[in-house]
């Protein structure tokens, strides 16, 4: 079989980028008590939305629409656009592989930051692209340093997370402006703003959807409550919005799922419920933190970066200890921002279950 693959797939490790909690109950031979690792939302998604899907249940014998017209009206209706502007995929994660593909032939530059979202490196290697990364800046991006980076190898791709994952910072809308404006013209900006919906006043930026230099990836699975369907979209400039239909999987979001994320973008006072639930989780998991002698990053996030005050080491020992005991979370993988653990935000009992287990995971 290897043989067939070409020289780049046979080059590339064969790996997932999270293993799952699935992978780990099926490791303990028991399901965990408390799902706190994926940035899921606990507050699950609208009831709207539930209803919508189950109608739409029994039309699956039908491909969703390959244009996905009344999706990209309503998107473009919320976000004061043309549809020509929107990109509707399998998650940001699929967006971000077609980005990839469209614009990086092998050996071209893409900057990002050491630690942020794996699975954007992931399809720049798939497609033989350069990364080239730079460090955080306490625990945010930088977006000087991403810039320098950008000059220094003509990159042709940078990748910014705002909110970020994984240590839950953001930056103003003005830091984002201002990088806008200082980009080089041989790049484009990837703004992902998966968490943005859950970000305080003033974080996310006015750019106009056809701006060229940037593109905005926006998600259904985070504050909309939607992760398993996989409804990603983005906002851009329309020549680089239609040229993703040169080679995206026309029929990748489903009749159902493509209901599911009609309804919810439809139901907006839901969304704001759960942006009023993620607030008091954040406010509780900052007391079990407090409590047990940890530090609980500001978030801007449905998760919130507990910060262990030892080094990886260690942080790495207390994870595994609460999936020992039943609790799945996740942490950041690059040091020194491994010296933390990340938990998702969710109800009460979900946040009381890992208050038990925390004091002996330490």
């Amino acid at each position: 079989m290897t043989a067939r693959l070409t020289p780049l797939a046979a080059s590339l490790p064969a790996t997932v980028p999270f293993v799952g909690p699935e992978t780990q109950e099926r490791r303990l031979g028991r399901p965990f008590t408390a799902r706190l690792g994926a940035n899921e939302s606990l507050f699950g998604p609208s009831p709207r939305a539930v209803a919508a899907m189950a109608r739409a249940a029994s039309e699956v014998w039908m491909y969703g629409d390959p244009e996905l017209h009344e999706l990209k009206e309503a998107l473009a209706a919320h976000h004061g656009c043309r549809p020509e502007n929107i990109v509707v995929g399998e998650g940001i994660d699929g967006l971000l592989g077609y980005l990839v593909r469209l614009l990086i032939a092998p050996g071209d530059a893409v900057v990002t930051s050491n630690g942020a979202y794996p699975t954007f490196n992931f399809h720049v290697a798939g497609f033989g692209g350069a990364l080239h990364k730079v460090p955080y800046a306490g625990d945010h991006e930088d977006p000087d340093a991403l810039l320098a980076r950008v000059r220094d190898t003509g990159a042709k791709l940078v990748y910014l997370s705002n909110p970020d994952n994984p240590m839950g910072s953001h930056h103003p809308a003005s830091t984002i402006t201002a990088m806008i404006d200082a980009l080089p013209d041989h790049c484009l900006l990837i703004l992902d703003e998966a968490y943005i919906d859950l970000a305080p006043p003033g974080t996310a930026p006015d750019i106009a959807a056809d701006d060229p230099r940037v593109i905005r990836m926006r998600t259904f699975s985070k504050g909309y409550g939607l992760a398993g369907l996989r409804v990603g979209y983005a906002v851009t400039a329309a020549p680089l919005a239609q040229a993703f239909d040169k080679l995206r999987n026309h029929f990748g979001v489903g009749r159902l799922a493509q209901a599911g994320a009609l309804a919810a973008l439809a139901d907006q006072d839901w969304l704001a419920e759960v942006q009023a639930k993620v607030a008091q989780a954040r406010a509780t998991l900052g007391r079990i933190a407090a409590r047990n002698g940890l530090t609980a990053l500001p978030s801007a996030t449905n998760f919130v970066t507990l910060d262990c005050g030892r080094d990886g080491d260690y942080a790495r020992l207390v994870l595994s200890r609460l999936i020992e005991q039943g609790i799945f979370v996740r942490m950041p993988g690059v040091a020194p921002l491994d010296r933390c653990i990340r938990i998702s935000l969710g109800p009460d009992a979900a946040l009381q279950a890992f208050a038990d287990a925390l004091p002996a995971a330490l």
